[in-house]
């Protein structure tokens, strides 16, 4: 059975640089309502990304926005089965500190909590607080985020490390109590070098599938290409894709509120993005930052070809997406996929109510949720 899981909105206009689309604001009842919703569908997890500064524009495009551990902490209390990821921000919270609070998040929700490996790659985040390492981060944060992980499950294994490397060095570093069970790592590399970090240290990637409509076929190759990496290190590495759902009872009124949402496009939302994912200079093209940075420069230029939401979009009916989103899960090496909504209340039920029981790769968790 493929794993559903929904990407929190934890920072403002959830994830559509539009004046246009759903003003969704980040609060805590807002994202513990939809963890709530989701669960009770049977959805699998539910991520929260982690963001320190918003884009520039009238959008406000994640300009407010709330710390993933502590609202994850807060949701765990108020759900039971659900799976929980919260985001580390890895410039700026030592690996023991990030095991100790990952392990106090699996005392209050033990064996469902896991967490997601941030690297960084907007420079202005890290630059208003003094901590950006300068632009020789972009060729080492692998390697830094190498031993980051190797504390964290020293700590979380043995209770102790006494790990020396470039970046880190343990003088016997204890935690204590250590977590009821596995704590699941998982991250989101898009890059060969992102891809091979995943198949040595990670349990699942998060992966998009180009910025296209509707192209389920697309959804291929990044899973082969993680497929490929695990297998060199003998690892099981599962990818998760990353899938905007805009769904309605038609798909010309699907369409609709996607026209509806590209209208406000946020231009200048855009040229942030293009200006902070193109300091990597080096970034390679299926890098998250190449990415970006090629995809906005393009809508820059030609503004009635600007989107906004950069990534994998399913659009239509409720039989449309889900016949769609049984395609991707029952693509080889794709193990589930998250959800972004435009309207993540209404997303959730029209989700729970109308799309997950026509799928095939789905039809139990309803039933069961119902129970």
């Amino acid at each position: 059975m493929t794993k559903i899981g929904v990407f929190v909105p934890i920072g403002s206009r959830g994830w559509f640089m539009s004046t246009t689309a759903p003003k969704t604001e980040p609060t805590f009842d807002l994202n513990k309502t939809i963890v709530q919703r989701a669960e009770f569908y049977g959805m699998d997890f539910a991520l929260a990304m982690v963001k320190f500064r918003g884009f520039d524009g009238d959008s406000e495009y994640w300009v407010r926005n709330l710390e993933p551990f502590t609202m994850m902490a807060g949701i765990a209390a108020v759900t039971s089965k659900i799976k929980l990821y919260a985001s580390i921000p890895l410039l700026i919270t030592p690996p023991a500190l990030a095991a100790r609070m990952a392990v106090t998040i699996d005392s209050i929700a033990p064996g469902r909590f896991g967490v997601n490996l941030v690297t960084g790659w907007q420079p202005k985040e890290y630059q208003q607080m003094g901590l950006w390492p300068g632009d020789e981060w972009f060729a080492k944060r692998y390697e830094y985020a190498t031993e980051y992980v190797t504390v964290m499950k020293e700590l979380w294994e043995d209770g102790v490390s006494n790990f020396k490397g470039e970046f880190f060095q343990m003088d016997d570093c204890r935690l204590s109590p250590q977590p009821s069970s596995k704590i699941e790592v998982v991250s989101a590399n898009s890059s060969d070098r992102g891809m091979q970090f995943v198949a040595e240290h990670a349990d699942y990637n998060f992966v998009g599938a180009g910025s296209g409509i509707n192209q389920v076929d697309l959804s291929g190759d990044p899973a082969a290409r993680l497929m490929a990496a695990a297998e060199k290190t003998g690892r099981k590495v599962g990818a998760l894709t990353l899938v905007t759902v805009i769904a309605a009872p038609t798909e010309e009124m699907a369409f609709a509120k996607w026209d509806h949402y590209k209208k406000g496009t946020d231009m200048g939302a855009l040229a942030w993005a293009k200006a902070q994912s193109g300091q990597d200079t080096k970034a390679s093209e299926n890098s998250t930052a190449g990415r970006m940075a090629r995809n906005a420069e393009a809508q820059l230029k030609d503004p009635s070809k600007a989107m906004p939401n950069g990534g994998f979009k399913l659009i239509g009916s409720y039989e449309q997406v889900a016949g769609m989103l049984d395609q991707i899960g029952s693509t080889p090496g794709i193990e589930g996929i998250m959800l972004i909504f435009d309207d993540f209340i209404a997303g959730i039920e029209q989700f729970g109510e109308h799309i997950q029981p026509l799928m095939k790769t789905r039809g139990a968790p309803l039933a069961t949720a119902a129970e």
